[in-house]
């Protein structure tokens, strides 16, 4: 893959003389949905499709990007000095995709945000222009982090082209700020986190509240994961997904008159329910329930896990789906009928939603045996219900980004 990025870099920019190839993974959510915001756990791993990145530095202040996935898009061009300097905070959505790894420059020269995380200031730093290509495995809008892989994947260039003093987790920091700031999705952590900070066979327990996180081994011993794309496509910036955000963080709100906690995430099932009463408006109890249920569900399937009780971590996947479609209400028909149908498969240990929701992803845990029926049965169900094929990957749980 190296080889085939700097050929196609060639390609574009005339060249590739002095060129570095960098990769950055996906991820995929095994348990632990729309808890990053409200203070709960998640259960990520990053996955071994990602994005690919050949950067070469200039000898001016000038940006060229290019992405392989986007070829209609064509050449998009700025300049070092708008981005850092705050010209271009404003997303411009004829820029694309291109708003990612601007909004990550943009964020490196955003001090306060720098100071906040004992990071260096490091405008100065940044002093010459970059010619970029980008490639990605990863099918966008799917629900398996390609903008956040895309936002690590630059940051980590930056770092090293530049020899920036910046960790892996300051790095999913400053991503998620960019994100939140510049592209305006009010994101959590974890993508960004998950992404930046993945190990190759582990999935990441991560307490969002704290950001402490802890590797877990997922010894999927005559199993695979297998990720289902319902090819119904999902902007974050065009969803429901700041909507229901707010919707907790109102039901917080309410609950804080008279309970001392700082996120839904402190709550334990049985707080909750003693309490629910008090957020009087029966869509947000739905809202918050579903956080406070998950974080829990999310501390159990990492101790199943522990115990090697893979049976178990497959039914709290099951009661992950359900409570997203009755409580939180983002999965829709194409990710109902995937579940569904999965639910229905022999050798499934376990299926749910993953990622936002509103179309997107199903990740599913699936008897190596089982597979070639699997992938028959359910793409011929999901085909003669929806009418169009889903797309279905068998994934191997991978790094974080690196130089290749």
């Amino acid at each position: 893959m190296k080889n085939k990025t700097i050929n196609w870099f060639k390609d574009i920019y005339g060249d590739s003389e002095g060129v570095s190839v960098f990769f950055a993974p996906g991820r995929v959510n095994l348990i632990g949905e729309h808890t990053d915001y409200n203070g709960g756990h998640v259960f990520p791993c990053a996955l071994e499709i990602g994005t690919y990145g050949a950067i070469r530095l200039r000898d001016d202040n000038n940006l060229r990007f290019y992405s392989m996935n986007f070829p209609e898009k064509g050449e998009i061009s700025s300049s070092l000095d708008k981005v850092l300097s705050g010209d271009e905070l404003i997303y411009h959505r004829e820029n694309d995709w291109a708003n990612y790894p601007k909004g990550v420059l943009w964020a490196f020269a955003q001090h306060s945000f720098l100071k906040k995380y004992n990071i260096k200031d490091e405008h100065a730093l940044i002093n010459r222009g970059m010619d970029i290509l980008f490639f990605g495995d990863i099918p966008n809008g799917s629900g398996l982090s390609s903008s956040a892989s895309l936002e690590v994947l630059m940051a980590y260039m930056v770092k090293e082209m530049f020899g920036l003093e910046i960790s892996l987790k300051e790095i999913s920091l400053l991503c998620q700020y960019a994100e939140n700031k510049y592209i305006g999705v009010n994101c959590g952590i974890m993508d960004q986190f998950a992404v930046a900070m993945g190990r190759k066979g582990y999935g990441i327990f991560l307490d969002t509240a704290t950001l402490e996180y802890e590797y877990a081994p997922i010894n999927l011993v005559g199993k695979k994961i297998v990720i289902v794309n319902s090819k119904k496509r999902r902007g974050l910036n065009d969803s429901k997904y700041n909507e229901r955000r707010s919707q907790c963080e109102e039901a917080l709100k309410r609950l804080q008159s008279v309970m001392p906690i700082k996120t839904l995430g402190d709550l334990s099932k049985e707080e909750f329910e003693s309490h629910k009463d008090l957020i009087n408006d029966d869509t947000l109890i739905c809202r918050a329930r579903h956080a406070v249920y998950e974080n829990q569900r999310t501390i159990e399937a990492m101790k199943s896990l522990n115990n090697k009780d893979i049976a178990r971590f497959g039914g709290l996947m099951k009661e992950s789906h359900i409570s997203l479609r009755d409580d939180y209400q983002v999965t829709g028909v194409e990710l109902d009928t995937l579940v569904d149908l999965a639910w229905r498969q022999e050798g499934v240990i376990g299926a749910r939603m993953t990622g936002a929701g509103f179309g997107g992803c199903t990740v599913n845990i699936v008897n190596e045996d089982c597979i070639q029926d699997f992938i028959k049965e359910v793409g011929e169900g999901y085909k003669e219900k929806i009418g169009y094929e889903a797309e279905f990957y068998v994934v191997d749980i991978g790094g974080g980004p690196a130089l290749l």
